[in-house]
């Protein structure tokens, strides 16, 4: 009689990669257009205008092709480097890093608006097919609409190490299951970890304390009110869905209506797959809601007043023009918005090799040295038919780094390895997904905002991804990691497609 073997061995998980155009070297297309026009331009100045003229053609190529060859660790050249500093200047130079609101400020009608990005816009309520109340954010710069659910996740915590690998399978194939979601351009998971105000405890114990229990255990209770709140946390997580308001490509744009009116009978069901993947209850977020967390993400002290109103019973009420912060400074490293500092970082890489599943527990996990952590993940799945096309030019693109010289690196030749794996397992009928990281450490204290930061670059190190502080794009990468589904790629000025042939 044969033996089972019933030792439990922890899955890995990797095989991230970062598209890349076929050229010359480390040259992308781009890069390897400008050589060859350089080179050619250098063959006619040495026929036409002789030796000297030649030589500088070619030295003003080479110098080119240098720039846009040498890069840090986060990818970036020196012109790329160049270009956020002088974007920067010019902002600064502007004033357009400063924001001031409401009656005194610049802003139109005198509201609280949001700042940047999410400035224009607009919040809806409508209600899905179980009757519940549902946000719909609504940027006319992109036409987009977003619908945001608020979860309840379990955690890892004496949890069986099967049932964290069933949660994770589950998670990828919510992900691969969104390319299908008609309408679907970006998702975002937002993980927030900040002090607990207890005043949901202290509502909690005195709803339910009983009058006729012994003195001895009402004052243990009440005890334990007073001294829990200090130095515990809350964490709050939330998956914002983005939608665009065509359907597809060349199609009538959608009112919000028509938007709410098509979502309201697919909330439901997308709200029920996510509890298999550990995200626990999951319910679309009201209006009101997500006003909330907007304000106390700008002004951390409103969450004292905000969870106090609660706890007596009579919430808060704030509208979408109430939200914003009254000033905000956005500085070259850093963020102040109203009585709050913060600093912002954007992952440049993923981490190398194969990791498991709890590779950012301590990046997630709540610090003493911040106030308010906030890190999201965001999520551009491919529909099945442009990912094929994507990973077969990959695989192509990087079968040419190798062919294109005598010896190809070791790099070159692991990541062919990687792109061929890739193309058979979406052959195999596996998703594909662009992803990113942006966190933001919020405090109170100016004093205390150096040590939020070495506290989160510390904590990356473990989590073994590659963060870089966000410079000259502060206010922006705070937005972005606020559970309003913002798309990046929709905002800037440069083309993805550009930026990857570089």
């Amino acid at each position: 009689m044969a033996a089972i073997n019933t030792e439990y061995k922890e899955p890995s998980y990797g095989n991230w990669r970062v598209p890349r155009s076929a050229g010359l070297g480390n040259l992308g297309a781009i890069g390897t257009g400008i050589v060859m026009i350089g080179l050619l331009l250098g063959i006619i100045s040495f026929a036409i205008w002789g030796l000297f003229v030649g030589l500088g053609v070619l030295a003003v190529a080479g110098a080119s092709a240098l720039l846009l060859t040498v890069k840090d660790k986060h990818g970036q050249s020196v012109v790329d480097r160049f270009g956020t500093r002088l974007s920067f200047r010019l902002s600064k130079s502007s004033g357009t890093n400063l924001y001031r609101s409401g009656p005194l400020g610049v802003t139109q009608w005198g509201m609280y608006q949001l700042p940047g990005l999410a400035a224009k816009s607009t919040l809806y309520e409508f209600a899905d097919s179980y009757k519940r109340p549902f946000a719909l954010l609504h940027v006319p710069t992109t036409s987009h609409f977003t619908v945001i659910f608020s979860t309840e996740p379990d955690g890892a915590s004496l949890v069986d190490p099967e049932q964290v690998d069933a949660w994770v399978a589950n998670w990828g194939g919510w992900l691969a299951g969104l390319a299908d979601e008609a309408g679907l351009d970006a998702a975002a998971v937002t993980v927030e970890t900040a002090p607990d105000s207890g005043y949901r405890l202290r509502n909690e114990v005195e709803m339910n304390i009983d009058p006729n229990a012994p003195a001895f255990a009402q004052a243990i209770l009440r005890e334990v009110v007073e001294t829990y709140p200090e130095g515990s946390a809350t964490v709050r997580a939330w998956v914002s869905l983005t939608f665009n308001a065509s359907l597809r490509a060349g199609s009538k744009k959608r009112t919000p209506e028509d938007v709410a009116r098509d979502l309201a009978s697919r909330i439901p069901g997308l709200s029920a797959r996510l509890q298999s993947t550990g995200a626990g209850i999951a319910r679309p977020m009201s209006a009101q809601e997500l006003c909330e967390v907007v304000r106390i993400a700008y002004d951390p002290p409103a969450a004292l007043i905000i969870d106090e109103a609660h706890a007596a019973g009579s919430p808060v009420s704030l509208s979408w023009g109430e939200v914003g912060p009254t000033a905000t400074q956005a500085s070259w490293d850093g963020y102040r918005h109203d009585s709050a500092f913060s600093a912002s970082w954007t992952m440049t890489g993923a981490p190398r090799g194969s990791v498991n599943s709890s590779v950012l527990s301590r990046l997630l996990a709540p610090h003493g040295d911040v106030d308010r952590k906030r890190i999201s993940l965001l999520y551009r799945p491919m529909d099945s038919a442009r990912a094929a096309a994507v990973v077969e030019r990959d695989q192509n693109n990087a079968n040419v780094r190798i062919t294109s010289g005598t010896r190809p690196s070791a790099r070159a030749l692991v990541d062919a390895r990687s792109a061929v794996q890739t193309a058979q397992e979406e052959a195999q009928g596996a998703g594909l997904v662009n992803f990113g990281m942006v966190v933001t450490a919020t405090v109170t204290d100016r004093d205390r905002l150096p040590d939020a930061v070495a506290a989160i670059e510390q904590t990356s190190g473990t989590a073994r991804v590659l963060l870089r502080r966000a410079y000259g794009a502060q206010d922006t990468a705070f937005a972005a990691s606020l559970p309003l589904g913002l798309v990046l790629p929709k905002h800037s000025l440069l083309p993805t497609e550009i930026k990857d042939a570089l």
